[in-house]
């Protein structure tokens, strides 16, 4: 009768009746809504300062347990798996690559002075990361000749 009511199927509702909600699931349900409403009140912080808040919501849970497992999970584990993370985290390191050798031969011998305008062409490329992804600088300009060049003698 009842799923006559509510216009469900009684095949998902029998199957719900053999095999119902376990404690602990309803304890990680609770635990993710806690630190869902933390997270929606303040997007910008971690695991930790959402740790407080479901603690002060009334629902207690551990920090971080390494090899414990607890019925309902842990605030960094619930946070990891939903990927609520803080936006004020540490950079983990780089990309694991080290910068190789000049990518050409230094054809000016790192002696910045021309004889003559358009002679020698310096450039550069940098990259920033923005928002929107990778943003590439580029630069390149002409060396003029100048009236008092700078030589070595001249530094002293």
């Amino acid at each position: 009768m009842t799923c006559r009511v509510l216009k469900i199927a009684r095949q998902p509702y029998y199957r719900w009746l053999k095999c119902p909600v376990t404690d602990a699931e309803l304890i990680a349900a609770y635990r993710e809504n806690a630190l869902f409403d933390a997270n929606r009140d303040d997007p910008e912080f971690g695991y930790r300062f959402l740790l407080d808040e479901a603690r002060e919501a009334g629902e207690p849970m551990a920090e971080r347990e390494a090899g414990v497992t607890l019925d309902g999970g842990t605030a960094w584990k619930i946070c990891s798996e939903l990927g609520w993370w803080s936006v004020f985290g540490k950079k983990r390191g780089g990309n694991g690559k080290k910068p190789g050798p000049p990518v050409h031969d230094d054809l000016v011998e790192r002696d910045f002075t021309a004889d003559a305008p358009n002679r020698l062409w310096l450039a550069d490329i940098t990259e920033h990361w923005t928002r929107e992804g990778k943003l590439y600088l580029a630069r390149s300009r002409t060396l003029t000749p100048t009236k008092s060049p700078v030589t070595p003698s001249t530094h002293g």
